[in-house]
């Protein structure tokens, strides 16, 4: 007992150090999960500890991260991206499948099993990684995000076949053809009770629960919810993750979708590790640096004609720009890949040395997409230049104009006040649609991140009157300034601030003019009171 409580402990311990070193280079906490893992084993070597208890765990783990994926899969979501779906994710899937099932079967010999668990694992990217970078980047507003997104929905969506066709080809005793007729015919019968009895036991379990007003009883209604359809779909044949997903997708149609994914937020990332956890338990260090070669080969190789596969379906109705940056975003393998792997290992399908190379290979992949990410418009530069590139942006010859940081709504404010007054100014914002919408407007406006040298000049803003903060993130606000102080030290800064508590927290930038929000409006509150009387 004292071993296991010390592994959770030092587990926990070794996970946090890694993540916050590894968020440094804006490598996924999801690597950071799996080396804690790998460390941990090979610290115990699970001397001591239950193994069979670890792979309960790392069910759980897998039941939960199709849950999380189901629950952000909503009807009206995949009804507003039908097009892509049905065109740019169904193409990729396909081809991905046949393009790499007909390599491993061919050019590496590997039997029928092992190349179409492969092909289908490989054919999936990382919504984790992925999805993360686009809302983060606000890159999921332009054109390549839009497609990157659509894909990755139809993928989370193309996991309901993949399981239910690994559960039959677990099944020794069918032909592919029935395989094949089967798992569609499971399909079609799991799809038809989900969005029947199955959406209105939901409904009804959450109802009954939120009436009560008691957190812990609605967040323990999920859990039955999710357990629940785990226990059930297991019981009919197929895996306890296709439960799981479909459980998400009949909460992520509920008017409770969002107190779902609130509640759960907190534990999210941490219940999800426990997977992760699991999968770096199971890397062989000594296997890898002997085969150190061939994990590199195979990874390189994969994500090479993954890419084409991808740039070649976007390409037919998109410019070479957007389709490099859609094909180097999705061409990692995702973390589902480990779920798929996990599942072939234990029923058998592929052997356990086999299992641990390939999620050797997706590490690696996942290790540097990160980095493809951080630089794609740099890389996709290469193919064809466009507008949506953030920070590329052509260098202006101004003088005394100012540089208003952020279009929200004190944004618009300020720049409307500063167009009454006909003075010189410019806007910089990295969201997307704020750009577009002040260019609609007639104001001068670019897509960036003023924290980037790049950008600093190309907008002269040593040159510049004054550079007017007006995002809301505090963080964002000090970054913002930092920059600007390193570039130009006689800058003139000045920074809207909501309290006194942002104030002290931004008080050693000792250069920059702080406009405190809530002073102001006291002020005028004040003399409007004042005025009536």
């Amino acid at each position: 007992m004292e071993n296991l409580l010390f592994a959770i402990f030092l587990t926990i311990a070794i996970a946090t150090v890694l993540n916050i070193i590894l968020r440094r280079f804006d490598i996924s906490h999801i690597i950071g999960y799996i080396l804690s893992g790998t460390l941990i084993s090979y610290i115990f070597g699970f001397n001591g500890l239950n193994v069979y208890s670890l792979e309960l765990i790392g069910e759980f783990g897998i039941v939960f991260l199709m849950f999380t994926i189901g629950l952000e899969l909503s009807l009206s979501k995949i009804k507003k991206m039908k097009d892509i779906l049905l065109t740019n994710g169904l193409l990729q899937v396909l081809l991905s499948v046949v393009v790499i099932f007909l390599l491993a079967l061919t050019l590496f010999k590997l039997d029928f099993n092992t190349s179409l668990i492969i092909a289908l694992a490989f054919s999936l990217s990382s919504t984790a990684i992925v999805l993360t970078y686009l809302k983060k980047s606000k890159d999921i507003l332009t054109p390549y995000g839009q497609k990157s997104m659509g894909i990755l929905i139809f993928q989370d969506l193309a996991v309901i076949p993949i399981l239910l066709l690994m559960t039959f080809l677990s099944n020794h005793t069918l032909s592919i053809s029935e395989v094949l007729i089967q798992t569609l015919i499971s399909a079609i019968l799991v799809l038809a009770f989900m969005f029947t009895i199955g959406e209105k036991i939901v409904n009804m379990l959450l109802q009954f629960s939120a009436k009560a007003q008691l957190e812990e009883l609605f967040l323990g209604s999920v859990f039955s919810i999710v357990i629940g359809a785990s226990l059930l779909a297991h019981a009919m044949g197929f895996t306890y993750s296709l439960g799981a997903f479909i459980a998400g997708m009949l909460i992520a149609d509920t008017k409770y979708n969002v107190k779902v994914e609130s509640d759960i937020a907190s534990y999210k990332d941490l219940l999800l590790s426990v997977f992760f956890f699991g999968v770096g338990t199971k890397i062989d260090v000594v296997y890898f640096i002997q085969n150190i070669h061939l994990v590199i080969f195979i990874f390189v190789f994969a994500m090479l004609f993954k890419a084409l596969v991808i740039y070649g379906v976007i390409v037919r109705n998109s410019d070479k720009n957007t389709s490099a940056k859609t094909a180097l975003a999705l061409a990692q393998i995702g973390e589902f890949s480990f779920a798929i792997f996990a599942i072939a290992g234990a029923q058998k399908l592929i052997t356990q040395e086999m299992a641990s190379f390939l999620i050797l290979v997706a590490v690696m992949s996942m290790i540097l997409t990160p980095f493809l990410l951080a630089n794609i418009y740099k890389i996709s530069s290469y193919f064809e230049k466009e507008f949506y590139e953030s920070d590329v942006i052509t260098p202006i010859e101004r003088k005394n104009h100012i540089v208003v940081a952020g279009f929200g709504t004190l944004g618009r404010k300020v720049a409307a006040r500063l167009q009454e007054r006909g003075s010189d100014f410019i806007i910089i914002s990295d969201n997307l649609k704020h750009v577009l919408l002040a260019r609609k407007v007639g104001f001068m406006a670019y897509f960036g991140h003023l924290n980037k040298l790049p950008v600093l000049e190309s907008l002269a803003v040593d040159e510049a009157k004054a550079i007017i903060i007006t995002v809301s993130e505090e963080h964002e606000k000090r970054l913002i300034s930092e920059a600007v102080l390193e570039f130009c030290k006689t800058a003139n800064i000045i920074v809207k601030i909501d309290d006194s508590h942002e104030k002290q927290n931004m008080k050693d930038l000792t250069q920059v003019e702080f406009v405190d929000a809530s002073y102001e409006i006291s002020n005028v509150l004040v003399n409007h009171a004042l005025n009536e009387k």
